[in-house]
């Protein structure tokens, strides 16, 4: 695998375990009347997709980056995917503040995957 590969693909597979997660998470907000149980037995379906993808990403970005740069890659992504999520699946739109919360938390992504030697 080329270098830019080895980099992209750990984030490829994060942001595409985030979508899964995100609606075994939040999906059920949208069917507030389905029983409970059925909520979270569909949310742990929807988990294990999310596990196949989570833990490869893991392993295989563990190669190139350290476990606290794909953990905050992973934040930024989870917020990211959170945003879009939010507005158009649950139709609630992000306040300025949490704009400025997920600004900050790029800000950190940058200052903990960026090379300083």
């Amino acid at each position: 695998m080329s270098t830019f590969t080895t980099y992209l693909w750990p984030v490829l597979l994060l942001a595409a375990s985030n979508i899964f997660m995100t609606f075994a998470w939040y999906g059920h907000l949208k069917f507030k009347s389905a029983p409970l149980i059925t909520a979270i037995m569909v949310s742990w379906g929807i988990a294990f997709f999310e596990y196949c993808l989570q833990v490869p990403a893991n392993r295989l970005g563990h190669a190139v980056y350290t476990a606290p740069q794909l953990k905050m890659i992973q934040e930024a992504i989870t917020l990211t995917v959170f945003a879009i999520f939010s507005a158009f699946w649950l139709g609630e739109s992000l306040r300025w503040n949490d704009w400025v919360a997920f600004l900050l938390i790029a800000v950190a992504v940058f200052f903990s995957v960026h090379d300083w030697s």
